[in-house]
Formats: C-alpha cells, structure tokens, sequence
C-alpha cells in the first residue's frame, strides 16, 4: 500500500482550458467542465521531489491499493493546457485503474513560457541533464522511490508541445524510458531555438533517416541501447503540425532502431485510423504510426465505457479513437494488469553450428518459466518449439542470415528477444548489402571501429575520417563482416 500522505488530495485541478493551442500561437477557447473522478483515488500534487531545474510541477495519479512494481507512464500536456485537464481528458487514469499502472503529470505554467508549453525547441530545457527534461526525470525517480515503480517500465506520452518534449526525452534518456508515445508532436531535437519551432510545425527539414536518426543518437552519445519502443499518432488534416513530422518521426526512430521504413503489416482501427508496424529483428513491434484520416489538431479520444473507448471530448481532444487503449497494448499494459503475464526474460547463449547449404542448427540456455520459445529469422518468427534447440532448413545457399530467439509463458506471449547470432549457408556468393550513416552510426552497429578519433571500417581497415555524427558514408558489406567505403555508388 501507498503511504497515508499520499492518499490525501493536496490539490484538485480542474481544467480552466480543455485547449491545446498551436504551439506557438494564441487562440482562445472556452472552458470546458471535467468529468467526475473516479471513485477512490484522485490527482493529487506532489512537491519536494527534487531540484526542480526545469520549475515544474508534478501531479501524480496512483490507484488504491497498487502494489509496488508497477509500471509508470508519464503524461504531459500541450500548450495552455494543465495537468487537470489532460487528467480529465485523456483516458490514462482509466487504463491505470484497469491495468494496474501509476500516471504522473508534470505541469508547465506561464512562468515558464506565455502559452505554458514545454519547451522541447530550447535545448536548455529539452536536454539531458537540463531545465525540464531533467525535472521530469526526478518525478520519475521520485515515483519509483516512493510508489516503488518499476524503473524497468517507465514510459512517456504527450500531445503537440508535450509530443516534442516527449521526444526529446526518448532522445536524451533512452536508458530512462522504456518506450513512448508522441501524439501531434515534433521530432527529437527539430528545433533547438524557438525561432526555428514554427518551421519545424509547418514542415521540419528534408533529412534523410541516419540524419533523423543521428538527431537522437547524439541526445546521449555512447547510448548503444536498447532503444525506447515509439508510438507515433497524428490526424491526415492537421495544419498546426504538418503531418511530415509524422513521417519524420517515423523516419528517426526505424533508422535508431536499425530498421527500414517499410512497415512489417498495416491495419485498420476505429475513427478511419490506420496503423502501420515497424518490427525490430525480432519481429517485435518498435515503432508504430497510427494515422487519423480527417482529424486535426489534437489527441485521439473516443469516449464511452468499452474497454476501448476511453477520455472526454474537448478543445483538442478528439473523438475518433482512443489513443490511451492502443498505446497501452502498444507498450504491454495490459499485460502488466492485475493477473496479466510479465514478459520473460530473453535466452542466453544463443549459438549457430551445423550451418550447410540450406541449413543451420540453433541452441540456447534455458529460461526458467518458459512453456516454449519463438525462433526469428531475419526479424520473422519462423518456428515455435518446446525445445532449447532448432533446425532450421530451407535456406539459401550463400546467404547470410540472422537469428533471435524469444521464451513464451503459458499464454504464448513472447518475452524479450536474446542477442542474434548471423551465419552464412555454404555454396554461392552472398550478396553484398549496402549502409549509408554517420561515422558514429556505423561504429555503433558494428560496422566500423575507433582509433585516434577516427573510425576505420571493419575488414577493410579504411580510414572513414573524424568519429562522430557529422561524417556520413555508405559502406559496402561483401563478404560478411568485411567493409569498404563506397560512397560513389553501392550495388548491393
């Protein structure tokens, strides 16, 4: 149980304006009345979590009688709006009695910037270890000393300003936040001045995925993951934030991930929404995009007392679908809940052997609690087994190939995928695969290495120039493991 001083309500914030403006821009809206609260617990304010650098304040929702544990989200408004009001609005506080989950809502206020938005275009605000970004990141430590949250899974969520700075966090605290969920926001660090914000609004830069990617990348360099796990939503007819910083966003977290920008499937949700999943190697969700045909600015809501319907419709909380239920499947809420299976561990020891021309032999430790495991070729599950080994056949010869392994509980949902092993079948010639990224990139992926500050391409030892994000080359792999710079054209 929670401590009593928690129980107690400090303060309850209603919401003045249901609205989020543009984030840069005035408009007035009226005010909008908040629904009941829930029965037991309510939104209380918390002080004295930290140094407070970013001059925030923190507004947290616990549900009675969670048991520490549990996962955290963090919620942050957009521009104008309050704590309150995306308490009162969102959905979130519904999943967090459903699910069994803590909610804390951090507040900016005018203090901090005339329409109170967070400030994810002012890198003294939006980076690590500074202004607000660093004060959200104390509430969470708060929350997980106080409520006993598991630092495990933590995640971020906001709408419009509170989407850049959730960015922006994923960016810079990838080791934090365990995924997020960006809803009419920006890229990570598009903007890193407030005369730039608005450009960024209308139609961030033209970059290229590593660009993008880079972008986070250098948010906390030497991070070499796990990476957060994104949501990415956005309406088809948003004029506030142009739907290419959807793609943008897209663009930026499929390249930190090291996957394509070609979604795995796509499928149709309620309120004409589709959303398209971009799977890690493990065939594993990482990203997803949710896009809302005809929907403008604002945060998807549907309200009702379904198990998927979820908010209150506002100024900028629109009723189309609710983002809170796909987010949190999304993230593996539901799964947290109230006898719901937490994911198992992944395998140890994963080895290839036996590799011939069409085939290979796969083994691995076991995992206590595990009823069966997932086998992934190239992102793609390929077998499920009871077994701690696999065969698997069929192959091309001269191919290289790359497998995961994953441990399922009873129910059959997959914990986290082990470390991948590559193997390359006997007989032809394996073709050659082609990388264009920064300096940095390729020596996080393996593909380069370091030596006196500059990076040096593996195999063929070719001196790439300075290791950082600035240098950008494409590098031909042929045989595996064996680089040369090919920057003049690459046939893969």
């Amino acid at each position: 149980m929670r401590p009593t001083i928690l129980r107690r309500l400090v303060r309850r914030v209603a919401p003045t304006v249901a609205g989020v403006l543009a984030l840069l821009a005035a408009q007035p809206v009226s005010a909008v009345a908040a629904p009941a609260a829930p029965a037991a617990a309510s939104l209380v304010q918390v002080t004295g979590f930290g140094s407070n650098p970013g001059n925030l304040q923190m507004f947290a929702y616990t549900p009675d009688g969670l048991a520490a544990g549990a996962p955290l989200v963090v919620a942050l408004h957009g521009c104008t709006q309050s704590a309150g009001a995306y308490y009162s609005n969102s959905g979130w506080p519904k999943y967090a009695d459903l699910w069994g989950f803590d909610v804390v809502f951090p507040q900016t206020t005018s203090a901090n910037n005339a329409l109170s938005c967070f400030g994810w275009f002012d890198q003294n605000e939006s980076t690590r270890g500074k202004g607000e970004a660093a004060s959200v990141v104390q509430m969470v430590e708060y929350a997980k000393k106080t409520y006993g949250s598991d630092g495990r899974r933590v995640y971020v969520t906001g709408l419009s300003a509170g989407g850049g700075m959730t960015a922006d966090l994923l960016a810079a605290y990838p080791d934090v936040f365990a995924g997020g969920s960006v809803a009419s926001g920006l890229p990570a660090q598009c903007a890193t001045t407030q005369a730039a914000a608005s450009g960024c609004q209308s139609g961030p830069q033209k970059l290229s995925p590593a660009q993008w990617g880079d972008k986070v990348r250098a948010s906390y360099p030497g991070w070499t993951g796990p990476w957060p796990r994104v949501a990415i939503w956005q309406g088809t007819s948003d004029y506030t934030v142009q739907p290419a910083n959807a793609t943008a966003l897209r663009d930026q977290w499929t390249d930190v991930w090291g996957i394509g920008q070609t979604p795995s499937s796509t499928t149709s949700l309620p309120g004409s929404t589709t959303r398209s999943v971009y799977a890690d190697a493990a065939g594993k969700p990482a990203v997803e995009t949710y896009s809302v045909a005809g929907m403008g600015h604002g945060l998807p809501v549907s309200p009702g007392s379904g198990t998927e319907q979820c908010g209150a419709t506002a100024a900028y909380f629109l009723n189309t679908v609710c983002s809170a239920y796909h987010t949190g499947l999304f993230w593996g809420l539901d799964e947290d809940g109230p006898g719901g299976e937490q994911g198992l561990p992944a395998p140890t020891g994963l080895k290839v052997s036996g590799v011939t021309d069409t085939g290979a032999s796969l083994a691995w430790d076991a995992v206590e609690g595990a009823a069966s495991y997932a086998v992934y070729r190239d992102g793609a599950k390929v077998a499920t087994t009871p077994s701690t080994s696999y065969t698997d056949s069929g192959l091309t010869p001269g191919t290289t190939y790359r497998w995961t392994v994953a441990a399922a509980g009873a129910s059959g949902t997959a914990g986290t995928a082990s470390a991948a092993v590559t193997a390359t079948t006997s007989g032809g010639t394996a073709p050659a695969r082609c990388f264009t990224a920064s300096n940095y990139a390729h020596v996080t992926a393996g593909r380069a290495h370091t030596s006196g500050g500059h990076a040096y391409a593996n195999g063929s030892e070719q001196d790439m120039g300075l290791y950082n994000v600035f240098v950008t080359h494409t590098l031909r792999e042929s045989p595996a493991g064996h680089f040369v710079i090919a920057d003049s054209g690459c046939q893969a």
